[in-house]
């Protein structure tokens, strides 16, 4: 993994496994498809209830692995209290300016996780700043085309859909890479919420309701403030009414 390697797309996470909940499945889909793919986390996952710093880092790079990214790099804004002042933001900035991404993932503006919602800011302003050709911090200015959110916990209307059906296996071993985190009835830690079964049948059931909205056998959910431009429309609806 080049310290340097730039890419199309970066996917930022509060925390080590968002990425993989939120968006993992559209990760590996741009992946297989030759696009060049990193993922960013704020934060050690230092205040989890299970797991070590240690073991998320682990998991978080196993992970990483199976989506197909080219490289995750790691931040310390602080686990249960995200930093969003200025030294976070020139730290997300320095990380656009050296991967160079077209497009950005971010967790959306609004959840159950305060660092989710404050990780969605920090990330939509120094996306911003990035581009500011003023602002010197030793690498040229870069600002990405758009970002775009992924939700979490809540549900929220999509700008547009991903279907991921063929690669949703991939996104569930990622999640499943985080094995201090999920379901093991082998454990002897804390049960949480995350790490009842339920939560990850929640996973399944989110991305079958996504993709019943399509009509394809799985999807991820997307919310844009710019919508994307459709270059063919007819194409753009293929498959959604095949029959009465």
């Amino acid at each position: 993994m080049n310290d340097q390697e730039a890419v199309e797309i970066l996917a930022v996470g509060a925390h080590p496994d968002d990425v993989e909940l939120g968006c993992g499945g559209t990760l590996a889909l741009l992946s297989r498809r030759g696009r060049r793919v990193g993922i960013l986390d704020l934060t050690r996952g230092e205040a989890g209830t299970r797991g070590t710093p240690e073991t998320r880092a682990a998991e978080a790079a196993d992970a990483a692995r199976i989506l197909g990214a080219l490289f995750r790099d790691g931040l310390d804004l602080g686990d249960g209290n995200l930093c969003t002042d200025r030294s976070a933001e020139l730290a997300v900035v320095e990380v656009i300016r050296r991967r160079r991404p077209r497009l950005v993932f971010a967790p959306l503006a609004f959840d159950r996780h305060p660092d989710h919602v404050r990780a969605s800011r920090l990330v939509t302003d120094a996306a911003f700043y990035a581009g500011l050709r003023s602002l010197e911090t030793g690498r040229p200015a870069h600002r990405p085309q758009q970002v775009v959110y992924y939700p979490s916990s809540f549900l929220a209307s999509p700008t547009f859909l991903v279907d991921v059906t063929e690669v949703f296996q991939i996104k569930l071993a990622a999640v499943h890479a985080f094995r201090s985190q999920f379901f093991d009835p082998e454990s002897k830690e804390p049960a949480t919420v995350i790490s009842s079964p339920e939560f990850l049948e929640g996973v399944t059931a989110r991305a079958r309701a996504f993709g019943q909205l399509a009509n394809t056998g799985a999807a991820e959910g997307f919310i844009s403030s710019r919508p994307p431009l459709l270059v063919d429309p007819l194409a753009a609806f293929d498959g959604f009414e095949t029959g009465f």
